[in-house]
């Protein structure tokens, strides 16, 4: 259709249609049996009509169904409108992938892409027109679970994938392309910085600082092509998100731009009531439409209160048109008007979905995103080794996480399975073993067993409902029965590799004497044969941490890019510093750490020029050599520090990376380009620019382990 057609379409319709088009239902008002409808429907206080009109659809499920719900639905709409089917598409579809944390912690963008591609083959196959994803909340505070679907605790990093992400899902040509889906950027804003790391709690932070760290990632995807943004839970300078003018039309409109479509978070509407800024459902209503919400999801304040609001002129009927027509320009975008069922298609549902490429793309995303957190030497494992593999996770399923909407424990691959495949000489026991609550029989065996070996595999970590939305955790270490177990195995055999599955970093105490460990994150469908990859050395460990592994939780939140204070702690026993008496104020794995069977090394660093003026560029010049035996990968990172800014700036703040490729004993040069650009950031009065000044610059494997040079920038 025409721009000028839609127009057309949305002056037929009448004030109730075009409300109706602003509402989001779930797949069970769509449901055939009765029993499913009637109860949704009668707590909502729909009517059939009401249902009827809704305008998109969230969580249905399968092409057939899919087929049967918007060719039923057209069929009732009395202008023949298709609706648009939405689901949460986190990190894979029915092939799973890692989980968006694990992703981060690739350090790939490439890889990342080819996920979203992936999971958009096989929605769009099923039926589905747009991902809730990707999310791009910046997080420092891993109390909070959804740390699991973010990328990590860096603007600059999250940002890349961001991009990668909406490119992946959106393809080249969404219109016409039916393996694709629209992407929803994800919650703006600032979901991420919920104090104390508990979710939909309150965020409080200053205008700079959101503009500065929280703000790119966002902007990332918007400028990637973006087609919808989802609101927030949290508050954003003390206005709830789904009611926050200023964030929705004055940020997201007019300074980025953004002509799409904004839908509230499930439920988020009806909150601003217990938020308390709205006192009932009407003015709810009244925030979020002036607010630019143009689809209110799974609660109905719209439909209740906006006719109503605009016969008392409360509410302008145009900016309902506003709304109703950036949804049909959306359909329109994904060709829905003139392919109504867009790419579900039954026979090739069966074809795509869990194919043996996409399972084996899972295989090698899972690889690239294990990070060797500790290795004494004791990895990669030998096949002709007797090793024990014990612990709750040695043959467990739960490996894919929670947002996998789609995904099957019972497809996924285990520890033990993965193994199996390799050919080595291992023992596993055969009684379950419990997380939380193991009986004797199954710690009494995990013991003998790890007695009669060479080395022990611990296999330990989260289920999956221990991270996620709604599951923040005071207590970041494993449970106590997890702990216990370590202690007894390590006994009798020192020699213990402890593997972990979990959705957010862990304090690791009670288990970091163990003489190697691996993070594995939720991997995914594939995750127990990538894992058992990297164990056995089939494949060299690539991954670097995208958030950083605290000692203690007592230091959340613990992030690199942290700001300086007059009274800065370096070393020693000063005591009238910043600095905790107990525990380091360090990391105990930093943002961009993690450990390869290979050997880097950093020489011959240097810089084109000493300065620099806001035309010119400075070319950052670095030697890596491996020196080891193994080919490996190394992630070559770049940091630079504003030595005096107008505020206080980061004491480094990640502005590039690189992955390198060694071969035994190689070297290459490595080189970045500094711009004024990169050197820009928010000041107080809200511009973006670059300080003339000193500037560090800083290169190396991790954010901590890094050489030092500096320059001057001119103006």
């Amino acid at each position: 259709m025409e721009q000028k057609q839609l127009i057309d379409l949305l002056k037929q319709m009448t004030l109730e249609e075009k409300i109706g088009q602003l509402l989001q239902l779930a797949a069970e008002f769509y449901s055939e049996k009765a029993e499913e409808k009637t109860g949704p429907m009668t707590d909502l206080g729909l009517t059939h009509e009401d249902i009827n009109n809704a305008g998109t659809t969230l969580g249905i499920s399968g092409a057939k169904e899919a087929i049967r719900v918007q060719k039923a639905y057209m069929e009732n709409n009395r202008l023949g409108i298709p609706t648009i089917l939405m689901a949460d598409i986190i990190h894979g579809f029915r092939t799973i992938f890692p989980i968006p944390l694990g992703l981060g912690s690739s350090w790939d963008i490439e890889a990342a892409k080819k996920v979203a591609e992936v999971s958009a083959k096989e929605a769009a196959v099923s039926g589905l027109h747009v991902t809730f994803s990707p999310m791009v909340d910046l997080v420092r505070d891993p109390r909070w679970g959804r740390v699991m679907e973010s990328t990590g605790e860096d603007p600059f990093l999250n940002s890349r994938f961001a991009e990668a992400f909406v490119k992946g899902y959106q393809g080249d040509d969404l219109k016409n392309d039916f393996f694709t889906v629209a992407a929803c950027v994800k919650h703006f804003a600032a979901y991420g910085a919920a104090i104390g790391g508990r979710d939909y709690n309150t965020v409080n932070m200053s205008e700079r600082q959101l503009r500065d760290s929280y703000l790119p990632g966002y902007k990332a995807a918007l400028d990637a092509g973006a087609k919808l943004v989802m609101t927030s839970f949290n508050t954003v300078d003390g206005v709830p998100a789904t009611g926050n003018k200023w964030l929705f039309r004055e940020v997201l409109r007019k300074e980025f731009g953004f002509d799409g479509v904004v839908i509230s978070d499930w439920g988020a509407v009806i909150e601003l009531i217990p938020h308390g800024v709205a006192q009932d459902k009407k003015q709810a209503a009244e925030l979020a439409i002036k607010a630019g919400v143009d689809i209110e999801m799974m609660t109905t304040c719209y439909i209740e209160s906006l006719q109503e609001l605009v016969e008392e002129k409360i509410v302008d009927e145009a900016v309902i048109d506003e709304a109703v027509l950036r949804i049909l320009t959306l359909k329109n975008d994904l060709g829905l008007f003139e392919n109504p069922h867009r790419g579900a298609d039954v026979t090739l549902e069966k074809e795509v979905i869990l194919s043996k490429e996409h399972r084996a793309i899972a295989r090698e995303v899972a690889r690239k995103s294990i990070v060797l957190l500790k290795n004494e030497t004791i990895l990669p494992l030998s096949k002709q080794e007797k090793v024990a593999i014990v612990g709750p996770a040695a043959s467990s399923d739960d490996v894919i996480g929670v947002w996998s909407w789609q995904g099957k424990k019972e497809e996924a691959i285990s520890l033990a399975q993965g193994v199996s495949q390799l050919d080595a000489e291992y023992v596993i026991g055969k009684e379950v073993f419990d997380y939380f609550e193991p009986s004797q029989a199954a710690i009494n065996e995990a013991v003998t067993l790890a007695k009669e070996a060479d080395k022990v595999v611990l296999a330990l970590g989260e289920q999956d409902w221990m991270s996620g939305e709604a599951s923040s955790r005071s207590d970041i270490r494993l449970p106590q029965a997890q702990l216990d177990l370590f202690k007894a195995v390590q006994e009798v055999n020192p020699n213990i590799i402890v593997t972990l599955y979990n959705g957010r970093p862990l304090d690791l105490q009670g288990i970091d004497s163990a003489k190697a460990i691996v993070e594995a994150w939720f991997p995914g469908t594939e995750g127990g044969s990538a894992l058992a990859d990297i164990l056995y050395g089939e494949y060299n460990p690539t991954a670097r941490l995208s958030m950083s592994f605290p000692e203690t939780v007592g230091q959340v939140p613990v992030y690199y890019n942290y700001d300086n204070t007059g009274r800065p702690y370096k070393s020693g026993d000063e005591k009238y510093v910043t600095k905790y008496l107990d525990v380091s104020n360090f990391a105990k794995y930093p943002f961009g750490f993690g450990l390869s069977y290979s050997e880097f090394a950093y020489t011959d660093f240097t810089l084109s020029s000493d300065e620099m003026t806001p035309t010119e560029t400075i070319t950052v010049s670095i030697t890596v050599e491996n020196q080891s035996s193994i080919t490996g990968q190394e992630t070559v990172q770049l940091y630079i520090r504003d030595q005096v800014g107008e505020v206080v700036r980061p004491v480094k703040e990640l502005k590039g990376f690189e992955k390198v490729t060694l071969q035994p004993y190689e070297k290459k040069n490595v080189q970045f380009t500094i711009s004024e650009e990169l050197l820009r950031y928010v000041h107080g009065d809200q511009t973006y620019a670059s300080d003339a000044g000193m500037f560090d610059v800083m290169i190396g494997s991790n954010s901590r382990d890094t050489l030092t040079k500096t320059f001057k920038l001119l103006k």
